[in-house]
């Protein structure tokens, strides 16, 4: 499905974007783990090669502005141009609104919106170029219905949804297509962290009663990632158990 196709997968050390890479890297693409956990995306892309497949692993830190311009400078050297872009990286810690500073939202809105908008305006250029490209967001249902404990990692995530819009718009007559995946709760190092009280509070009001695994919360991705999804742009897919069917 994706032979020939070079990917990039933030995020990819954990979670549903590690179920991505996986899923790219079977489909015969070469892909570039960009995450902030080195031991962590340097040991999945390991495995995988150790298993037959093209994965790499490159440290990224969507904070740093800096270390996304090496990042993207050296994907391209690397693998010469970019078919796939996966935003999946992000993160947030279950804080009453109140309580936030200045600083958690700085690290926040960086790693969940302004990164992502980074490292994609890197990759457009040489998308367009070749008109061809195939971007997807990771954003989450915190973003279309709030989350309790999480205002600035909403507001973050919604700002990612108008983005994966606009580029879609900008990017179609380029043939570059821009799709959003919005995950509920899934069972991942993330969500983990969240106090057992909330977990069993977000699962009660799933339809479905139950978290999402990440292999079945990554399937859409694939789709947006891969030409069946060449007629679809400006999307956003909930993956979330009928969380916000009505949302």
């Amino acid at each position: 499905m994706f032979t020939d196709k070079n990917a990039i997968v933030t995020g990819g050390a954990s979670g549903i974007n590690k179920s991505v890479v996986e899923k790219l890297a079977v489909g015969g693409a070469r892909v570039l783990i960009g995450d902030i956990n080195r031991d962590g995306g340097a040991a999945v892309a390991a495995d995988l090669r150790a298993k037959g497949h093209k994965v790499e692993y490159l440290h990224l830190d969507l904070t740093d502005e800096a270390s996304i311009k090496e990042f993207a400078a050296e994907a391209l050297t690397r693998f010469g141009h970019i078919d796939i872009l996966v935003n999946g990286a992000g993160w947030s810690k279950n804080t009453p609104f109140v309580q936030t500073t200045d600083e958690f939202w700085d690290k926040v809105l960086s790693l969940n919106l302004t990164g992502p908008m980074r490292l994609t305006k890197l990759m457009l250029p040489q998308m367009f170029e070749r008109k061809q490209g195939k971007i997807v967001f990771v954003s989450s249902d915190a973003a279309r219905v709030g989350s309790l404990g999480e205002a600035v990692y909403s507001a973050a995530k919604a700002g990612l949804m108008g983005f994966t819009k606009a580029v879609a718009r900008e990017g179609a007559r380029f043939n570059v297509t821009s799709n959003c995946v919005c995950p509920g709760p899934t069972d991942t190092p993330l969500f983990g962290e969240v106090e057992e009280k909330y977990q069993e509070a977000f699962i009660k009001a799933i339809p479905l009663r139950r978290a999402g695994r990440p292999e079945e919360v990554a399937d859409p991705i694939i789709f947006f990632c891969g030409s069946q999804s060449g007629y679809v742009t400006g999307q956003v897919l909930s993956a979330s158990g009928g969380l916000t069917m009505c949302g």
